[in-house]
């Protein structure tokens, strides 16, 4: 699979302070991104559609791990990421002051990727790529700048195009101290020359005024434009803030405004940072998709601005789906983060990690164990890990199977299934309830989701119906949209179970009216789950309402009610024929009967997890089955 570009240079973790209006010295608490312009590229290309990757180092720890993984999950190629088995990661601490106002310590002391080598630069990823993205960092020193040079000609003996993202950071190239992170332009001849020796190297060149002032040895704008023409053929792109940019394709002209330019977006700005690597990410998906420059200026134009709507670098960058959306709906709100339509396709279309088949092993019951004989909340735990036992059997590490498992009584499971690749499912409904009711660990104003790791999926059944009365709505439907906010809030993806059987009778369409309910109050589930359909019209009714609401909705799982096997083989059949329907989520069909023998002390661990095994199998095989039949 060939390449449409790899970055090259910084990689770093960026902790971003949560508090904005306050100083660093006061920030309480910190997001973790990625973070490193060229990383930042790499992960905003990827997500605009194209086939991105990065060549840098890591360290061999946990941030190491994390900036490897989560570029995976953002679909860039890690061939080119080298883990360092002597330097840390590097580290950026971040934070929003005010409008104008973004302070910053790099933590880069002998970090790995100022490691990077010639010998790290692999000739067959180069021959992979259509373009080679450099980042003037690494141009400040001679083993990053021998790598990057070797990469640079690779690239030109292979016809690749060649960009350079000036990115003149002064205290990187050692110009002012760990203090002055902020800081964008400090004149050096010694810099001046060094890009200069570079800059015919490269058929793209990107920067902002002042970066082009170090790049011409001039504070004169227009100038310093040409001071880079004479070294140099390449488009020179001139980022101009609020407004927009400027591209020179020959001889530059008398002023900025005589440039190329496309449509600029009138945002609120909320933070700077990282908006440059957006401009840069909508800015290739232009210039390699051979769009002209008004129309790649445009792309890069409203990267930049989501970036400067959002928090954090490559989490604000928009997807391919999400900037279209943007282009046919326009700025309906300045502060981009709060259009709540716009909010919704970003998260949606941002989501890492692909579902298109659901497996999932629910041992998420408290009140059904709860009730059996010689059960206690210590034998309950130690039992809800033997599930795990056999939903891993089953598994074996392949996509597609998950588990849902509370916390109250099967935290150590939870512990246990941590990073194992399993979907993770976590209820926070108290068992039974009716109005609903959470779990006392979650807390009256839903903080204990803070906690939670990000893997996890908040799942809450909700018994609710159209015919309730209008109390009971009300406070059903308040909790929900609380529970959901908190879910957003805290970056974890939402279920949302509705069981109106158990409240009233029920028809073809009971289902779709409490879906069209929870998304005109604002709730957009991830995932729906629901009770098996009778009819395929009630199917058809029940999907088309999703999808008319939420495009991007990863789609229904069918829960099973303690149904025998044969009846959910039918439910299964039915429900397979809808792609919305991405499979299952069954518990007491495969574990009741272990359950009940385990806990009066009839059968043993191995046992007990050996017929789970094979009942869960089963079900696995009778929905594959069923999916394979009902496909056209």
């Amino acid at each position: 699979m060939k390449l449409d570009v790899v970055t090259i240079g910084r990689s770093s973790v960026d902790l971003y302070g949560a508090q904005v209006g306050g100083r660093l010295e006061d920030m309480g608490s910190f997001n973790k991104y990625i973070g490193g312009s060229p990383t930042n590229i790499a992960a905003g290309t990827a997500r605009l559609g194209l086939k991105s990757g990065l060549i840098t180092r890591v360290g061999d720890e946990h941030m190491g791990r994390f900036v490897r993984e989560q570029l995976q999950r953002e679909g860039v190629d890690v061939r080119g990421v080298t883990t360092d088995p002597e330097r840390l990661t590097a580290l950026v601490l971040l934070g929003i002051r005010d409008q104008e106002q973004f302070p910053l310590i790099f933590y880069r002391e002998n970090c790995a990727d100022m490691a990077l080598c010639e010998e790290d630069i692999d000739p067959e990823l180069i021959a992979d790529s259509r373009s080679i993205v450099v980042t003037g960092t690494h141009l400040s020193h001679s083993n990053t700048e021998a790598a990057v040079l070797k990469a640079l000609q690779l690239a030109r003996e292979n016809g690749a195009r060649t960009a350079l993202d000036i990115d003149f950071r002064p205290n990187l190239w050692g110009l002012s101290g760990h203090g002055d992170g902020e800081n964008r332009f400090i004149e050096s001849k010694a810099v001046t020359a060094k890009l200069q020796s570079t800059l015919h190297l490269f058929d793209l060149i990107v920067g902002t005024e002042e970066e082009f002032h170090i790049a011409g040895g001039t504070t004169d704008t227009m100038a310093a434009l040409r001071a880079v023409r004479t070294v140099s053929d390449a488009v020179l792109i001139c980022k101009r803030g609020p407004m927009g940019a400027s591209a020179f394709v020959d001889e530059i002209p008398d002023t900025l405004d005589e440039g190329q330019s496309g449509p600029g977006f009138p945002i609120e700005v909320f933070n700077v940072l990282g908006a440059g690597d957006g401009f840069m990410s909508g800015l290739l998906k232009g210039w390699l998709t051979d769009q002209d420059w008004p129309i790649a200026l445009k792309y890069a134009n409203a990267c930049g601005a989501f970036a400067v709507s959002r928090h954090g670098c490559t989490p604000a960058y928009p997807s391919w789906d999400e900037l279209q959306y943007f282009f046919d709906t326009g700025i309906q709100n300045k502060a981009l983060r709060k259009d709540a339509a716009l909010e919704q396709v970003h998260w949606s279309t941002n989501r890492t990690g692909s579902w298109p088949t659901m497996r999932v092993f629910a041992f998420d019951h408290r009140m059904q164990l709860e009730d059996m004989d010689g059960a206690t909340p210590e034998k309950i735990g130690a039992f809800k890990q033997l599930c795990l036992n056999a939903a891993n059997d089953v598994a074996q590490g392949q996509p597609g199977y998950g588990i849902l498992c509370d916390s109250r009584l099967g935290r150590d499971a939870l512990y246990d299934a941590a990073g194992s690749g399993l979907w993770i499912g976590h209820p926070v409904e108290w068992p039974g309830s009716r109005p609903l009711t959470l779990e006392p660990e979650i807390g009256p104003d839903y903080g204990g989701l803070h906690e939670w790791p990000r893997e996890h999926v908040v799942k809450v059944l909700c018994f609710y119906h159209p015919d309730d009365d209008d109390a009971t709505k009300a406070e059903q439907e308040n909790t929900v949209l609380q529970l959901f906010a908190a879910a957003r809030r805290n970056n974890l993806e939402f279920l949302l179970e509705v069981i109106p059987s158990k409240v009233a009778e029920c028809n073809e369409d009971t289902s779709a009216q409490i879906i069209q309910r929870f998304y005109d109050l604002g709730v957009y589930p991830d995932w729906w789950k629901l009770e098996p359909m009778k009819t395929d019209t009630a199917w058809d009714i029940t999907c088309r309402t999703i999808t008319q609401n939420d495009a991007f909705c990863r789609g229904i799982v069918i829960l099973g009610l303690d149904a025998p096997e044969a009846e959910l083989s039918s439910s299964f059949k039915a429900a397979a024929k809808h792609d919305l329907v991405k499979g299952f989520a069954v518990g007491r069909t495969i574990f009741g009967q272990a359950a009940q023998r385990w806990l009066m002390g009839e059968i043993s661990d191995q046992q007990a997890i050996d017929d789970m095994t094979q009942k869960y199998s089963a079900l696995c095989a009778i929905w594959d089955t069923a999916r394979l039949e009902g496909q056209p």
